[in-house]
């Protein structure tokens, strides 16, 4: 059982420093951490060439995390690279049990690494910027002016500059705005409408033809 509960361990470490440094600016501590963390998983089961190959697969998944945090913000990428994270440190398990603790850890790691967001005095990461339109910005938490200019939006059209996947770049009246769709996909070039607006949070609608 200890062996076990270790690997948990092992792996929840990895995975809150790995996730928290992408998260909030540790100055590649948290990297630091987490690859000797993950190492000593990797080595305590593994043949040199297993080790090998099972790491690279890690920092594949773990670069397609980063990659669709700072490019593409859809979270799409970010979930196939989680996977592929979990399955590595589930292949490198010697048994069901192991693997299923060790799989555990890598979550409730990731989870807690959220908690980092919450201390404000932590300098943040530019990481998944655009799916922070999601957050609720009303004027009684001082979001005012512009932010409040944006309700003018509200039942006018427009086209998208980018495609919406949910998030991207709309234009109305020769303006540019990024808004976010209603849970769907929407093409570069389609008309849409402005369905409603809360904050800097504009939300929008494909405009369907007669």
């Amino acid at each position: 059982m200890e062996s076990v509960l270790g690997l948990f361990l092992l792996t929840t470490i990895a995975m809150f420093f790995f996730i928290g440094e992408l998260l909030i600016k540790m100055r590649g501590i948290g990297a630091i951490i987490g690859v000797l963390a993950i190492g000593m998983y990797f080595s305590a089961h593994l043949s040199t060439g297993d080790l090998i190959l099972v790491a690279i697969g890690f920092a594949v998944g773990l670069g397609m995390i980063v990659a669709d945090g700072k490019l593409l913000n859809d979270g799409i990428l970010g979930v196939i690279g989680f996977v592929i994270v979990t399955f590595s440190v589930g292949f490198a398990a010697p048994d069901m049990m192991s693997a299923a603790y060790s799989i555990s850890g890598v979550i409730v790691g990731s989870l807690s690494s959220l908690l980092l967001l919450k201390i404000r005095l932590l300098p943040r990461r530019q990481m998944w910027g655009k799916m922070t339109l999601r957050d609720q910005l009303t004027s009684e938490k001082g979001y005012n002016s512009m932010n409040e200019s944006y309700q003018m939006l509200v039942g006018l059209t427009g086209h998208t500059e980018t495609v919406l996947r949910p998030t991207g770049t709309i234009t109305i009246q020769d303006e540019r705005y990024d808004a976010v769709s209603q849970a769907q996909w929407i093409e570069k070039g389609e008309a849409i409408k402005v369905v409603s607006v809360d904050g800097t949070r504009i939300l929008v609608d494909r405009l369907e033809r007669d």
